[in-house]
């Protein structure tokens, strides 16, 4: 009986993570924007090489936040950092991208590494790949992720168990991002200008959630770890 419940809870545990997985970074990559990107620098390319440059994007971005997943605790421990700590930058970080998606500001620089793109024969990597499907933000989110998982105190079965579903989660959200970015003319038909920039904004909005929660996570660890914390009592 008790070896069902175990099961249960791990079974329980391994779709919980899988949906929190897609339901937090398809937010953050935003795959519409990055198909409204891909239409203006992937103009010069012909229709097969546009196909492969994006399955290479989700490749690239898959590989990048499972890298930061398995090695988050290691760069924590590295650098000196804790999880409020990360929660916190981690939300300041995600917040700021929902503001500049709720509130788009065409600066040069952003316009000089356009320019820039529209010329490269591979724009898999950068900037696809990187900074606009796995930026600071995703990266920020997977590492809080692996250290929760790991400071959770669960068994090594469990803890791996629920690390390989935030794995299974983020190739999820490479594909619905490939399925996107390939349907990209096609959605931009749909929805035109107006309707990406509107989806922007929501997604927008939605980071804006997600990094004032993370913020508010991190600072509610951050003041039950603090020295003058009240301590239960128990007699």
């Amino acid at each position: 009986m008790g070896s069902m419940n175990v099961a249960t809870l791990a079974a329980t545990d391994f779709l919980r993570y899988i949906g929190l997985t897609l339901v937090t970074i398809l937010p953050i990559v935003n795959p519409v924007a990055t198909a409204a990107l891909l239409l203006g620098i992937g103009a010069h390319l012909g229709p097969d090489e546009l196909q492969r440059q994006v399955r290479k994007a989700c490749w690239y971005m898959a590989g990048i936040l499972v890298v930061f997943l398995l090695l988050g605790t290691f760069i924590m421990q590295f650098f000196g950092l804790s999880l409020p700590g990360l929660r916190i930058a981690g939300g300041l970080i995600i917040s700021f991208s929902g503001f500049k998606m709720l509130f788009p500001d065409e600066g040069t620089g952003n316009a000089a590494a356009r320019a820039e793109a529209e010329t490269k024969a591979d724009i898999s990597f950068t900037p696809l790949a990187m900074p606009s499907l796995s930026g600071p933000g995703s990266i920020a989110t997977v590492i809080t992720m692996s250290s929760t998982i790991r400071e959770a105190g669960l068994g090594g079965y469990r803890a791996s168990l629920n690390l390989f579903a935030v794995v299974v989660g983020i190739f999820l959200s490479a594909w619905v991002c490939y399925l996107v970015l390939r349907g990209s003319s096609h959605l931009s038909k749909v929805l035109g200008v107006n309707g990406v920039d509107a989806v922007s904004r929501i997604m927008g909005f939605l980071l804006i959630c997600i990094g004032v929660q993370f913020g508010i996570n991190g600072i509610t660890e951050l003041v039950a770890q603090a020295p003058w914390a009240p301590v239960a009592v128990t007699g």
